[in-house]
């Protein structure tokens, strides 16, 4: 039987993955209707979605099986009270391999100093400066999910001692794996670098805080390419001016693009990256798409559900 799947998501993404698609489903011998727009709501079996994409009220689609996001992030989405079938939040492995790239560069970076060698006057011969083993650095992870351990074990592999935090414990044999206030605790006391791969939910709003800066390690640095309001901006500004914090790198802000009159922008201790750590790659992200729907037409369990609760 034919099954109807709507793609829900900006006009250019269609003109993109509606060829991969259309071809994926036929190597797995799926039969499936991929339409752009439907006027029987009703005979829609799965929608993809990208919440900026034209369907916004999801009540009519009352026989969806899933509604499968090409976003990682699900907080837009979650904050559409029509939508209440099944969502499935985007893991990709593409995706992955990106922000590895952007978060084992800038732990680089940082662990290198090469900051200080970017801002150094004709003439001024630093040479006093090199960076200790990798070994002698602690990498701190705040959440550790998919994307986060995926990043941890990169950033491991180049000998760094790394450590991760989640909201419930996980075990690994590569990443010292914390939870709970205390877990959050040690992460912070005990990294040189702190790497932000939380969700924006109400529990992580200004996770980094005085409070919370005043816990890390003097001179620590921290990279956030996680969400924008994890971080209290103005108290990581008083924490870099104080040189309590030696240096941010900012991929995500909670105005985007970032104003130009932004303190971040000239600030000598802060490297800004405009929301560029990593994207949804169009090959393996059609195929996150097309397992998840040939899981639904066989009856396995869908991959990567969103836990509305938790709101991630």
């Amino acid at each position: 039987m034919t099954k109807t799947v709507l793609f829900s998501a900006p006009a250019a993404s269609w003109e993109s993955y509606a060829p991969f698609l259309k071809n994926l489903f036929d190597k797995v011998g799926l039969n499936i209707n991929l339409v752009q727009d439907t006027n029987n709501p009703l005979n829609v079996d799965y929608i993809i979605y990208a919440p900026n994409g034209p369907v916004q009220d999801f009540a009519p689609y009352k026989n969806v099986k899933l509604i499968q996001s090409l976003w990682a992030g699900v907080e837009t989405a979650l904050q559409n009270k029509t939508l209440t079938q099944p969502l499935a939040r985007m893991v990709d492995p593409g995706m992955s391999a990106g922000m590895a790239d952007y978060v084992l560069g800038h732990v680089m970076r940082h662990h290198l100093g090469m900051a200080l060698h970017g801002s150094v006057q004709p003439g001024e011969w630093r040479n006093d400066t090199a960076a200790p083993l990798a070994c002698n650095r602690t990498v701190g992870f705040l959440g550790i999910g998919a994307l986060g351990m995926y990043c941890a074990h990169a950033v491991a592999k180049q000998g760094f001692n790394v450590l991760g935090w989640s909201r419930n414990l996980k075990s690994d044999d590569v990443v010292k794996c914390y939870a709970g206030a205390d877990g959050f605790a040690q992460v912070l006391g005990q990294s040189d670098i702190l790497v932000l791969l939380m969700p924006d939910t109400p529990e992580t709003l200004n996770l980094i805080n005085a409070d919370t800066i005043a816990q890390m390690k003097d001179g620590a640095a921290i990279i956030n390419p996680g969400r924008g309001p994890l971080i209290d901006d103005a108290a990581l500004l008083v924490a870099l001016d104080s040189d309590k914090l030696s240096g941010a790198t900012l991929d995500v802000f909670r105005i985007e693009p970032l104003p130009a009159d932004d303190p971040y922008w000239t600030h000598p201790k802060v490297l800004v990256t405009p929301h560029i750590a990593s994207e949804t790659r169009l090959e393996t992200s059609a195929a996150v798409v097309v397992e998840n729907i040939g899981r639904g037409e066989t009856g396995k369990p869908f991959l990567h559900l969103v836990d509305r609760s938790a709101g991630y």
